[in-house]
């Protein structure tokens, strides 16, 4: 006899259900959404704080390489060998920025919210021990006051 194979649609939809596959969809779709905020916070704060000291535009920082250095505004190189470290930092700060408003606003709570769940669940643990210990004690105590009857009540006969 042979055992029967799972289908291609049970093991696409076995797929589907695990936990993990929904948790990375929400993640993403959060993740999406979450770039639009941190992006007006770089070009909003980050980029005039930035501009007080130079340029509001990250991008215009760059260094030639190998001079001279014609670029046209669209960004076409005309001669030279730019180097546009202003890009790396701008798109640097906006990881930083991301990384850390996830982490305080959702990482540190969410962590926090289920230590506070767990110390819950283990201290209802602990009392339901202690209960049941108890409970444990005072039934052998009725075991051996009933044991201690029968023995005397045998011996009075």
């Amino acid at each position: 006899m042979s055992e029967k194979k799972p289908s291609v649609l049970e093991g696409f939809k076995a797929f589907l259900m695990r936990g993990n596959v929904v948790d990375l969809a929400v993640a993403v779709v959060i993740g999406a959404a979450f770039t639009n905020i941190v992006n007006s916070v770089v070009k909003g704060i980050i980029n005039p704080l930035v501009g007080a000291i130079g340029t509001k535009n990250l991008d215009s920082y760059s260094s030639c390489l190998e001079a001279p250095c014609k670029v046209t505004a669209d960004g076409t190189v005309l001669s030279g060998i730019p180097i546009r470290w202003g890009s790396v930092l701008g798109a640097t700060l906006t990881f930083l920025i991301t990384a850390a408003v996830v982490y305080f606003l959702m990482v540190l709570p969410m962590s926090k919210y289920l230590a506070r769940m767990e110390a819950r669940r283990k201290a209802k643990e602990g009392m339901h021990e202690v209960i049941e210990v108890t409970e444990l004690e005072v039934l052998k105590e009725i075991r051996d006051a009933l044991v201690a009857q029968r023995g005397s009540g045998h011996d009075g006969r």
